[in-house]
């Protein structure tokens, strides 16, 4: 069995496989991790044999090497160091793009049909585009809601700090739903805006995939047809275990 590790900068998401069913999935806080949660999450699954981490958080990334090597035996695969994610990629550094955003490029490339845009809508929101030809083009990155709706609380004197959920409609009657209206209505259209132009550049029939936590909201109240993938990187993870690891082992 694989343990798949996505570490983002709001939550560590992971997914034990079995070939390419899913046995377990858990997510654990950044601001909550500990061994002892990690461990009991896989406390039942004593025969992980491999263990693959995609991260943007490199500190704690070290932390769960030293973890997972106790837990399971065995050092974990790091993606973009022991592993490389096999797709073709145009950004002009490529060592500056985050590995997260070349495995979401990846797996939509092999479960859904190119070309393509992927958002992932998480902390920021990222947009990845993928050439007919399954190049990885490049993409955008705006930030996230809950990073927005947090701004505004700090940086403003006299506006509170909110908690993101549906907003009751476009036109709000109090301080509070105004900046709830705004920051999302304002970032669906924003997302409606950057796929209308990033397809004059990829053609209008290129797929929209959509994944992290918060997709549903964009997908709702931007009108854009969006296909939700939620395990989107954690399938692109596992899949790069059984096409690169295991086939050199």
């Amino acid at each position: 069995m694989l343990l798949a590790i996505d570490i983002g900068n709001t939550n560590i998401s992971a997914a034990i496989f079995a070939g390419k069913n899913i046995k377990k999935q858990f997510y654990i806080p950044v601001k909550a991790y500990s061994k002892i949660k990690l461990a009991e999450e896989l406390k039942d699954y004593l025969e992980i044999s491999d263990t693959v981490i995609c991260s943007v958080v490199p500190k704690l990334t070290k932390i769960l090497q030293k973890d997972l090597k106790l837990l399971t035996g065995r050092r974990p695969y790091l993606i973009g160091k022991e592993v490389l994610v096999p797709i073709k990629n145009l950004y002009r550094n490529p060592s500056q793009l985050g590995q997260d955003r070349l495995v979401n490029a990846y797996s939509a490339c092999a479960f859904y049909s190119a070309p393509l845009v992927v958002i992932d809508s998480g902390t920021a929101i990222t947009f990845d585009v993928v050439s007919k030809n399954k190049a990885y083009l490049g993409g955008l990155i705006v930030p996230g809601m809950e990073i927005s709706l947090k701004s505004l609380g700090e940086k403003t004197a006299l506006l509170p700090s909110i908690k993101l959920h549906e907003p009751k409609g476009i036109i709000a009657r109090d301080t509070k739903n105004s900046i709830l209206s705004g920051v999302v209505f304002g970032t669906a259209a924003l997302c409606k805006e950057l796929i209308a132009r990033i397809k004059k550049y990829t053609g209008k029939n290129a797929l929209v995939l959509g994944t992290g936590g918060n997709i549903p909201l964009i997908k709702k109240y931007s009108g854009i047809k969006i296909i939700i993938d939620r395990n989107l990187t954690l399938k692109g993870i596992n899949l790069i275990y059984i096409n690169e690891i295991k086939k050199r082992a």
